[in-house]
């Protein structure tokens, strides 16, 4: 087992689902946000569920899947558009197993299963992701980009460059899964 990757107690929610909060993110809107289980929301991410359609009740707003890793200073914010003269946001849907790197911002309208997004990058609106894909470092998505399966893609516009091997759900899985085991408080001294 690889070394852990310790984190100050006090400043980190837990869960009863295992969902791993820092007191340092912003949670705008929590109601309307869904954690999946044993996911990580890193320092200084903002996940912004109080952008919702107007009417009343509660409205899924953002819900990720399990263990997902959400990095510092990620921005997640649901996508939005102005249709027949009324301007709404939609619902964004993030699936299981999914690396968001920090410092990357995401207003996509759905993330599959087994995504490795990298950091510093620009996930436009109403981008979908399909399943196992990966985005590379730095990489800018325009808005209604639709990522294929399987395919790696880089670059600003973001532009496929290869596709991915048969083994990429199984090793973003493995990732994803050490990560949250390595992900422990640090031990107190006596």
């Amino acid at each position: 087992m690889d070394n852990p990757i310790y984190y100050a107690r006090a400043e980190y929610i837990e869960t009863d689902t295992g969902n791993k909060v820092s007191r340092r993110a912003t949670i705008a809107g929590p109601q309307n946000i869904i954690l999946g289980g044993k996911t990580i929301i890193a320092s200084g991410a903002i996940i912004r569920g109080d952008l919702r359609r107007t009417g009343p009740g509660h409205a899924v707003v953002i819900s990720l899947g399990r263990y997902c890793l959400v990095g510092e200073g990620c921005v997640m914010r649901p996508p939005y558009k102005t249709y027949r003269g009324n301007f709404n946001y939609y619902p964004m849907k993030i699936g299981d197993h999914v690396h968001i790197g920090s410092n990357t911002v995401v207003e996509a309208a759905t993330i599959g299963n087994h995504v490795d997004i990298g950091k510093n990058c620009v996930i436009g609106k109403f981008t979908i992701i399909k399943d196992c894909a990966k985005i590379a470092d730095g990489t800018i998505v325009p808005p209604n980009t639709v990522i294929p399966a399987m395919s790696l893609f880089a670059g600003s516009p973001a532009q496929f460059v290869e596709d991915l091997p048969e083994s990429t759900q199984e090793m973003v899985e493995a990732y994803t899964k050490n990560y949250y085991t390595r992900f422990q408080p640090m031990p107190t001294e006596r």
